[in-house]
């Protein structure tokens, strides 16, 4: 009997051993949620960065990429805060603006910006607006003259292709009409070459990182009327800085101020990966761990420059911090924001 004692004590001390030493992500699947239809730039980084977290993570998880469409990624973040497990196995790319809609406290918003879990991101990123080349809207000077506003497609209203023609009307008084209500980019873009809208915000990086907007370039089709920044990009040497046009416009303090804050969303990065609040900290050290040795993979860093973009790392403790600091807003900035969101 006293054998058999010893015997199990040993077993157990073995198996206590082993569990000790088996990753936790081993025989695990990782799902990489995009709130992007496929092909969008948010799931091009997806689908860049998710076989890195497998090679990346002891115990080497596999990793599956699922889109999930639906206003803006609202849909996504919703279903990442408030339905996914916090046990780092469900992450999300979502749209680095969403926490305007949780500043106006938008019904629809089910999550809390600064409790999210924060992976990391890729490559600040700047905003600019493009405009068909037909149309007889030149310059932003002719937008503002213009007696009929030319129509912006528009995925969801928590972005910067919503916001950021807001933002134009109420600094510098250019007057847009938005289309809202398509699922990605690439249905705005058939609608821009249908003739349904003339022109979309968005980001530098995308409008230099893909098609169609190379074809675009080459044949003269678009022009930029304007592009966000601290100095203009060498690629768009002749387009204004949204600054520039404040400085012409004579844009108020305030109205400046507002820019900068709704602007700062580009901090976030191109394509934000965030899971749950509640991961145990080793796991959340994990997952930003792997992330940050993604971004400095030779393989990534080639596939990337082959699709135009570009791997910048953004912690994800750089994140959580800016996460905190933008939910803490002045009554007046907040008020100002829900006017350019259209409350």
């Amino acid at each position: 009997m006293k054998r058999i004692g010893v015997l199990l004590v040993t077993i157990l001390l073995w198996s206590i051993e082993t569990s000790a030493q088996t990753p936790y992500f081993q025989g695990k699947t990782i799902r990489v949620i995009v709130g992007y239809p496929a092909g969008s730039a948010h799931d091009l980084w997806a689908r860049l960065i998710a076989p890195q977290l497998t090679k990346n993570i002891p115990g080497n998880p596999a990793t599956v990429v699922q889109v999930m469409p639906g206003a803006g990624s609202m849909t996504a973040a919703n279903y990442i805060y408030g339905i996914s497990k916090p046990d780092g196995l469900s992450v999300g790319v979502v749209n680095a603006a969403l926490y305007f809609e949780q500043l106006q406290k938008r019904p629809e918003v089910q999550f809390d910006w600064a409790k999210f879990t924060w992976v990391g991101s890729t490559t600040p990123t700047s905003s600019l607006l493009y405009m068909w080349a037909n149309t007889p809207y030149k310059t932003i000077a002719d937008v503002i003259k213009a007696k009929e506003p030319p129509k912006c497609g528009v995925t969801g209203t928590g972005n910067t292709g919503y916001f950021y023609p807001k933002l134009l009307e109420l600094a510098v008084g250019a007057k847009f009409q938005l289309v809202t209500g398509y699922q990605g980019g690439s249905d705005i873009e058939l609608a821009v070459e249908r003739g349904e809208v003339q022109c979309r915000a968005f980001t530098v990086q995308v409008f230099f990182g893909r098609e169609p907007f190379h074809t675009w370039r080459s044949k003269n089709l678009v022009r930029v009327l304007v592009q966000g920044g601290k100095k203009r990009d060498p690629r768009l040497p002749d387009t204004p800085l949204f600054t520039e046009l404040m400085d012409q416009n004579k844009t108020s303090d305030i109205h400046r101020r507002l820019v900068a804050v709704m602007s700062g969303s580009g901090e976030f990065g191109s394509a934000p990966m965030l899971a749950a609040p509640g991961i145990p900290p080793e796991h959340v050290k994990t997952l930003r761990a792997a992330y940050a040795k993604a971004l400095t993979s030779p393989e990534l860093i080639a596939e990337a420059k082959k699709q135009n973009l570009e791997a910048e790392l953004i912690h994800g403790d750089e994140m959580e911090a800016l996460a905190k600091e933008v939910m803490h807003q002045p009554a007046e900035v907040i008020g100002l924001l829900k006017k350019v969101m259209g409350e």
